[in-house]
């Protein structure tokens, strides 16, 4: 995808080396934005592995609300450095929790009483597509200040927000920190499959996605791999179809497969289908048998 190669050849071209908290410093820019036509196709990258299966179960995760990964972790391991086996795999009221049940407290006059109730922010969306789509109020966000000291991460994609131009349905993502060799190729394929499946969900046509990221760094051990990445072709994207209901699937040309792309997760993928309808799960199956891709940390290349 040549957007996010432009992306990589600036940082290292411009970036500034800084300290951080990990021990391994990072190339960094700030604030780059970049734009992808999701009616061109698919942001998948094929200028390196992109496990789909892993960012699917993610956004699936995400959208459950839940604040632990025992379930998540039974088809990718990728959020296992965040927490362990002796915190029950816990993570705190992070990105998803926040997206559909942001607490919200309110004071009966009369009793005194402080009472909870939950904001469903997808949901809100949602219905502000159907109902209002000139809104400019389509905002969701995972950047809770409350409960930063109590979480595994703070959130690094913080807000996004939905747009709706001549039937189409846009969406922007801010992100207040991007890994480019390991994250961004993640949040790029997770936001533009949410926000197909959104599109689906409202009946309005793709438009365009718009990522602004704030702190855009390439970690110094990755900077050869990102180099080599620079020097390869991407292929034409896929496209991604029926996202919410029945076959969810790739479509598009079959070129040589090179070593480097993931037969299990570019425009090869023969199906993949939901196992149970809606949000809930999905099986990835090739034809007659099922299988899994591999589950491990998403390589900056291989």
């Amino acid at each position: 995808m040549r957007e996010y190669l432009d992306l990589v050849n600036h940082v290292i071209e411009n970036g500034i080396e800084k300290e951080n908290r990990t021990g391994t410093n990072t190339l960094m820019s700030f604030g780059y934005h970049y734009k992808v036509d999701l009616n061109k196709g698919f942001p998948l990258l094929t200028t390196k592995k992109v496990f789909f299966n892993s960012v699917v179960h993610e956004l699936l995760w995400y959208l459950s609300g839940e604040t632990h990964i025992r379930n998540l972790r039974k088809h990718t391991k990728i959020w296992d450095a965040w927490t362990s086996e002796e915190k029950n795999w816990e993570i705190g009221k992070m990105y998803g929790y926040q997206w559909v049940k942001w607490e919200k407290y309110s004071e009966n006059n009369i009793t005194g009483k402080t009472n909870k109730t939950y904001i469903n922010q997808i949901q809100d969306v949602i219905d502000l597509i159907k109902n209002n789509p000139d809104s400019r109020r389509m905002v969701v966000t995972a950047w809770n200040p409350s409960v930063l000291n109590e979480i595994a991460l703070p959130s690094c994609h913080a807000f996004f927000i939905f747009n709706v131009t001549n039937g189409k349905l846009n969406c922007h993502l801010t992100q207040r920190s991007g890994d480019i060799a390991l994250g961004i190729p993640f949040n790029l394929a997770c936001y533009a499959t949410l926000t197909q499946m959104i599109a689906q969900e409202t009946k309005l046509e793709l438009g365009e996605f718009s990522h602004y990221i704030n702190d855009a760094h390439i970690y110094v051990n990755h900077i050869d791999g990102m180099r080599q990445q620079l020097e390869r072709e991407p292929y034409e994207l896929p496209q991604l179809v029926n996202v919410i209901k029945g076959d969810m699937r790739f479509i598009g040309p079959r070129p040589e497969i090179p070593e480097f792309v993931d037969r299990d997760s570019f425009s090869f993928l023969e199906k993949i289908k939901p196992g149970l309808s809606g949000y809930s799960s999905i099986l990835f199956r090739n034809e007659s048998e099922i299988w899994s891709m591999i589950d491990s940390e998403d390589p900056y290349l291989e």
